[in-house]
């Protein structure tokens, strides 16, 4: 019988423990990658240089979950990291839906980033969050929706009745309630669901309309309806968080602006070519008038706001706080304070 010499041994040791000090993470995303998952694939990659690959994170695109099911499996541990969307599951997340209320009136992706943080830094937020053991990370900062469609425009109020539309959260409140018929179908799902009728217009920000092919199918986009947007979070498992050594600790919280500056030159990029793509797929640009937009806004963004503060209130929550502090936020970052 042979045995190992001792600078085997220790060799075998080494690697070991350099193999139980490296820290993975998994990442449950959705769809393929795009402008909207930039940012976690910018982070996955500063994290690993910064420590010499002694943390990584592996971005997984629909392997791990469903879309309305991240959060869920950040719950439970299934995972470390995930994107969700707060429209997905309005009841899994109240607070952070203020942010997807119709007409607040945020015009950039850098406001966007600015509420957004600003909310999930609220004692509320984070002890919500910590309910389904998820920390709040860094937002998917997104642009204002607009809606492709198939056939004639729809581009009066009249012509919004009966349509059959994918939006979710506050978006879709808003098309309900000027005789539209939304329903909130995964994103993945929503190119067949245009394809087979099941829906007839489909609201997206441009990164999704081209990813998710329903540009393709589009015969028109709306321009400048701009009726509000989404807020898809990424979070962390606080269990997995906090297991971290305070070096990588650092290295995460050092890597987020970075990421998200990234995210936003990219963004910034593909809406530079959104004028080429309509052209070349053969999409009409559609300008909605200033009537139609101020009775849009008229029907839908006062009534939506004060259900949500009453009902969000009732619940023994700051709705109330919050939309102040969106509100508050957007007149700081534009230099009203």
């Amino acid at each position: 019988m042979k045995f190992l010499t001792g600078t085997v041994i220790f060799g075998i040791s080494f690697a070991f423990a350099l193999e139980v000090a490296a820290t993975e993470w998994n990442a449950s995303l959705w769809g393929k990658r795009r402008a909207f998952t930039e940012h976690v694939e910018k982070l996955a990659e500063l994290v690993d240089q910064k420590t010499n690959g002694e943390f990584r994170i592996n971005i997984s695109y629909g392997g791990l979950s469903k879309p309305k099911e991240n959060l869920d499996g950040i719950s439970i541990g299934a995972f470390e990291m995930a994107q969700f969307c707060a429209g997905y599951h309005r009841d899994k997340n109240r607070l952070i839906t203020v942010l997807e209320l119709p007409f607040l009136g945020v015009v950039s992706l850098d406001e966007e980033v600015a509420v957004s943080h600003a909310v999930y830094e609220h004692p509320a937020v984070i002890e919500e969050m910590a309910q389904w053991n998820a920390k709040l990370l860094m937002t998917s900062p997104m642009p204002q929706y607009n809606i492709v469609g198939t056939g004639e425009p729809r581009d009066t109020i009249a012509e919004m009745q009966g349509m059959r539309v994918r939006a979710t959260g506050g978006l879709g409140q808003a098309f309900k309630a000027v005789g539209g018929v939304p329903t909130s179908v995964p994103a993945p799902e929503a190119y067949q669901a245009m394809v087979s009728g099941v829906v007839d217009t489909v609201a997206f920000a441009q990164h999704a309309h081209l990813s998710f092919g329903t540009i393709n199918e589009a015969d028109w986009w709306t321009a400048n309806l701009n009726p509000g947007t989404v807020n898809c979070p990424v979070v962390v498992n606080i269990d997995a968080f906090e297991a971290l050594s305070d070096d990588h600790k650092k290295v995460l919280g050092e890597a987020l602006e970075e990421a998200i500056d990234h995210y936003l030159d990219n963004y910034a990029e593909l809406l530079k070519r959104w004028d080429d793509v309509l052209t070349e797929k053969g999409v009409t640009k559609v300008e909605i008038t200033d009537d139609v937009i101020d009775e849009f806004r008229a029907v839908v963004a006062d009534p939506i706001r004060q259900k949500w503060i009453e009902d969000i209130a009732s619940q023994g929550l700051p709705a109330q706080e919050l939309y102040d502090l969106v509100m508050n936020t957007l007149e700081r970052v534009r230099g009203g304070s």
